[in-house]
């Protein structure tokens, strides 16, 4: 895509972005630098687990109540999903072998 092929309006919203300079010819952006500083580390692999566990003891978890009644919920609608999708199936099946014989 060149610059003939965008309208005004392309042209003014490139310019205030800075991809386009004054004239209208592209500008290079430059390359993205790094945002870790150079004072921080990597943490080793026990403090991430700790941190991991941390984190996790903050989540809110259902109670076994409310996932049985998901679940339910969820293995209901696959069936119904299931029988719909194989009726349909079978319809068809059987038009197109009626339209075939």
């Amino acid at each position: 895509m060149s610059l003939d092929d965008l309208n005004r309006e392309q042209k003014r919203s490139l310019k205030k972005m800075g991809a386009l300079d004054a004239e209208g010819r592209p500008t290079r952006a430059p390359a993205p630098q790094a945002r870790k500083s150079p004072g921080e580390e990597r943490v080793g692999p026990v403090q991430y687990i700790e941190e991991v566990r941390d984190e996790m003891r903050k989540v809110a978890w259902p109670k076994w109540p409310e996932v049985r009644r998901f679940s339910i919920i969820v293995l209901i609608t696959v069936v119904l999903y299931t029988m719909y999708i194989f009726g349909l199936d079978s319809l068809f099946g059987m038009l197109s072998g009626w339209l075939y014989d």
